[in-house]
C-alpha cells in the first residue's frame, strides 16, 4: 500500500522513468538488493574505497525511504559478507565502525517512519560496538509495523542453510523432530517468518549472486542495473520496478 503520493516520491522524474507507468498493485513485497559498486566508484574518483563506501550510504537511504513510501513490506540489503572479511583489515575497521554510526545516526528517523530493523548473519562475529548498535535499533523499532529492513551483515548464504540445518538438529531430540519438508525448513533460516524476496536487484553490472539468500531467491526475479551504488537512486529504483513489472512471473510454469 503506498505510504505517500507518488507525486512526493518522485518529484522531478526524468523522461525515461515514468511514474504514473508504476502498477501499484505489483510493487514486490519483498525487494532484495545487493548493493556493489563501491569501490569501484572511489576508484574511479581517486578516493580510497571506504570513501565509496560512505557515499554509499546515501543511496541506502533513499532506498529504503523510497521504497518504504512505495509499500514494500521487506527490504533485504546485503551489506557485509561472510567473504568480506578478507578484504584489507583497515577497510574491514572502518566499514564496521560506519555501520555501527549510520545505524545510531539513523534509527531514529527510521524509527518516526515506522521502520522495524533487523540484521541478519553470524552477528556474534560483529565487533561489541557494531553489534550493539544494531541491537538498539532492534530494541528501538521492532514493534514498529511498517516495513521491515533486514541487514545482512556478515552473512553467507550457504553459512546460513548450515545454520539452518543445525538449529533444526538443535531443536528436538532426534526421536521427537518435527519431519523435514521445505515450510519446515524455512522455520530455521534467518528470514523465518518472512516471505521469500519478489526481486533481487544488484548494481555495477555484475551478473552473480555472491551468496546472497541462496535458499530464498529461488524464484525472485533479477534485475541487474550498471550503475554503481553510490550512483543509485530513487528514480533508478523506478526504472528497476517498472522493468519488474513488465514480466510474467511463471513460478516453474509454462
Amino acid at each position: 500500500m503506498l505510504r505517500k503520493p507518488l507525486e512526493h516520491i518522485f518529484p522531478n522524474p526524468p523522461a525515461d522513468a515514468d511514474p504514473a507507468l508504476l502498477n501499484l498493485s505489483k510493487v514486490p513485497e519483498h525487494l532484495a538488493v545487493i548493493m556493489d559498486g563501491n569501490g569501484r566508484w572511489a576508484k574511479q574518483r581517486g578516493k580510497v574505497r571506504l570513501q565509496g563506501h560512505k557515499a554509499g550510504i546515501e543511496a541506502v537511504r533513499e532506498t529504503i525511504r523510497c521504497a518504504n513510501d512505495l509499500g514494500v513490506n521487506y527490504l533485504t540489503i546485503y551489506s557485509f559478507s561472510s567473504e568480506n572479511w578478507k578484504r584489507p583489515k583497515d577497510e574491514v575497521t572502518g566499514l564496521m565502525d560506519l555501520f555501527a554510526k549510520t545505524m545510531l545516526a539513523e534509527v531514529d528517523a527510521l524509527h518516526e517512519e515506522g521502520v522495524r530493523v533487523k540484521a541478519i548473519g553470524r552477528l556474534e562475529a560483529l565487533p561489541t560496538k557494531t553489534r550493539a548498535a544494531f541491537q538498539t535499533a532492534w530494541e528501538k523499532t521492532k514493534n514498529n509495523s511498517g516495513m521491515t529492513l533486514l541487514v545482512a551483515v556478515n552473512y553467507g548464504g550457504r553459512t546460513e542453510i548450515v545454520d539452518a540445518v543445525k538449529a533444526y538438529l538443535a531443536s528436538a531430540p532426534a526421536s521427537e523432530l518435527p519431519e523435514l519438508d521445505e515450510d519446515v525448513f524455512a522455520q530455521y533460516l534467518y528470514t523465518a517468518g518472512i516471505p521469500d524476496p519478489d526481486l533481487l536487484v544488484r548494481t555495477s553490472g555484475e551478473l552473480r549472486v555472491s551468496n546472497f539468500l541462496l535458499w530464498q531467491i529461488a524464484y525472485a526475479e533479477m534485475v541487474v542495473t550498471d550503475t554503481l551504488w553510490p550512483d543509485f537512486d530513487r528514480y533508478e529504483l523506478l526504472r528497476v520496478l517498472l522493468q519488474y513489472q513488465g514480466r510474467e512471473r511463471r513460478f516453474g510454469g509454462v
